[in-house]
């Protein structure tokens, strides 16, 4: 996702290579400084996990200096990560942006009946084709290079975006290929010493050992009801972001004591925007 790109929002439906020091411009997130999370072990060793109920900051819309009190911080993957803090590299993964289409094999763009393009209307993007085994391996191996460049950079996780593209693919995909691309993509993030975060989709929430995942991401879990779900079945290792006052409200509510909780504006604008929103409360 171009770091001008808003997330997805609710309403509109979200080895190891751990230590690499640059400046700020190009700076790591595991630096000497303290170690904001906890480890888990994954199949290639230990990965490290975002700590829990922690300051949070969602930059995916273009980066800046994280606020005081932030240590949790997702930005694009095209941005460097933030020195000091636990870093989440944002991947657009099931999707195609559309300035990237092109770069995409044809037959792995999915296809209706008619040989027409299945399109996610809310941000003009085409569905990628995970239906096989193996068209599933060569989209994982294409971002699975992705996955290297945010480790590369000093990430300490990764968040694949879309995983519920499967409930806008007009019945051609299903929960189990969705669940089986995204342990692809488990597996590699894991080689490369990182975290994978479940981008929304509550409806797989439980199926997060056979994915993989390791966290949760997610949009709007107040403002719909989520949160307990996500909240239970990772163990409150939960991000949330929340676009309005009311989710965040009910948010903070339910879960404020338990989960990183934060309230961004729709565009998750840098701080010179007009339309910046950024609150914790």
């Amino acid at each position: 996702m171009p770091a001008d790109r808003a997330p997805r929002a609710g309403f509109l439906r979200a080895t190891a290579a751990l230590l690499v020091l640059t400046a700020l411009a190009s700076c790591t997130s595991n630096a000497d400084d303290g170690d904001p999370g906890d480890t888990a072990e994954s199949a290639a060793g230990a990965v490290r996990l975002p700590p829990v109920h922690a300051g949070f900051d969602y930059q995916i819309g273009g980066a800046y200096p994280p606020p005081s009190g932030v240590r949790i911080v997702a930005r694009d993957r095209g941005a460097d990560p933030a020195r000091g803090l636990y870093n989440v590299c944002y991947v657009n993964a099931f999707q195609a942006q559309p300035e990237e289409q092109d770069d995409w094999p044809e037959d792995l763009l999915l296809r209706d009946g008619e040989g027409e393009l299945v399109i996610d209307t809310d941000w003009d993007e085409p569905l990628l084709d995970i239906g096989t085994p193996a068209k599933r391996e060569r989209v994982a191996a294409r971002v699975g290079r992705w996955i290297d460049g945010c480790a590369d950079k000093g990430y300490d996780a990764v968040e694949p975006d879309n995983y519920d593209s499967y409930t806008r693919s007009r019945g051609l995909l299903g929960a189990d290929d969705a669940t089986s691309f995204i342990r692809l993509l488990s597996t590699r993030a894991h080689a490369r010493g990182l975290a994978i975060a479940q981008k929304n989709t509550v409806e797989l929430a439980g199926q997060r050992v056979r994915a993989g995942l390791d966290f949760a991401v997610v949009e709007e879990c107040g403002a719909y009801d989520e949160c307990g779900e996500y909240a239970d079945a990772f163990d409150d290792r939960v991000v949330v972001v929340e676009y309005t006052d009311k989710g965040m409200r009910k948010a903070r509510a339910g879960f404020g004591d338990r989960l990183s909780i934060v309230r961004r504006d729709l565009a998750v604008s840098a701080p010179d925007s007009d339309d910046y929103v950024r609150r914790t409360r």
